[in-house]
């Protein structure tokens, strides 16, 4: 699949096949054993768990040691303390997903000033600039991945029908790269359907925030959820209530295979790859700290899964087979 969104200031992607380390390289990378910590907005998220291995095993085959992973909580203040921290620590480098935007922006331009490098995933917060204030972006193809949650919805969506859009309300430049594609690609494809934007702040508070969606506008016929937790949410919220909605989203977590696999709710995922970002990241890293400038933005292009597929994607993404409970849930559908 083509990459169609662009980088923080318009830049056009660089695939991440191209980030590779010569023989004189990685040879260089062992003998200095470099130090990394990683800052994420949490830990504990499917998507988490596989950039963290992509990270930490990439590093470890050249000999770099990962000294420390930050939790932060989704909290911007948690997130610009630990970089005053980690910074004072002076580990070789750091990647970091900013948590918000303007709001951490000075937290990591001090990575840089600390003399720190500083590779970025997803995002770049507002004022940051490649070459001076940080070293590369490495993402997803957010835009694509939106595309690819408005396509697999607009089939389960009868004409004149009204959607509803369940949005990350903080100023967090993949999420809204996802849900301004969805909208583009539903303006132009299905200008019939009507839609309604719903925003959580607190990823475990998602059920308040689709209740009030579906009590304002009764003709809702589908939902796209951007990313996959407030997806599980939104999923447990109507089977409470004993409703049933298509609904598409982004990220193959664990429990967001489960739902599409078995034939539930879920009726199609725009992927990452995060173990394979993970990897990037962690390459991008060591490509500046033996004195070569990787691309400012380096992302990787969403995959299209279905119940039909679901299985083989699971491989392709956890680089696993996948769980017995999904290959059963498949079989059964």
């Amino acid at each position: 699949m083509a990459i169609t969104g662009l980088g923080p200031h318009g830049e056009q992607a660089v695939p991440p096949h191209h980030l590779r380390l010569t023989h004189a390289e990685a040879e260089l990378a062992r003998k200095c054993q470099f130090t990394v910590a990683v800052v994420l907005h949490t830990t504990s998220s499917d998507w988490s768990k596989q950039q963290i291995a992509g990270i930490v095993a990439t590093l470890g085959e050249y000999s770099a040691a990962v000294i420390d992973v930050v939790d932060c909580g989704f909290s911007e203040a948690v997130q610009n303390s630990a970089l005053d921290r980690l910074t004072r620590d002076t580990p070789d480098a750091i990647i970091s997903i900013p948590i918000g935007n303007a709001a951490v922006a000075d937290g990591h331009r001090s990575v840089s000033r600390a003399g720190v490098k500083l590779i970025l995933l997803d995002n770049a917060p507002t004022g940051l600039l490649p070459g001076k204030d940080y070293v590369s972006v490495v993402s997803a193809d957010n835009f694509g991945l939106g595309q690819i949650g408005a396509e697999l919805l607009s089939p389960y969506v009868e004409e004149g029908a009204s959607i509803g859009i369940i949005s990350y309300g903080v100023d967090f430049f993949v999420t809204n790269q996802r849900e301004i594609a969805f909208r583009k690609w539903m303006e132009t494809e299905r200008p019939d359907i009507r839609m309604r934007s719903a925003r959580f702040i607190d990823v475990n508070l998602v059920a308040p925030v689709v209740d009030g969606v579906l009590a304002a506008n009764a003709d809702i016929q589908g939902l796209f959820a951007v990313w996959d937790e407030p997806a599980m949410q939104a999923v447990a919220a109507l089977k409470s209530r004993g409703r049933q909605l298509p609904l598409t989203t982004v990220d193959l977590g664990n429990e967001a295979a489960l739902e599409l696999g078995s034939g539930g709710m879920i009726k199609g995922i725009g992927a990452q790859r995060p173990y394979d970002q993970g990897v990037t990241a962690a390459v991008a890293a060591l490509q500046v700290l033996v004195g070569r400038s990787p691309p400012p933005w380096v992302a990787s292009p969403g995959l299209s899964v279905t119940r039909r597929n679901v299985l083989e994607a699971y491989q392709l993404i956890w680089h696993s087979p996948a769980p017995q409970q999904l290959i059963s849930a498949r079989q059964r559908a």
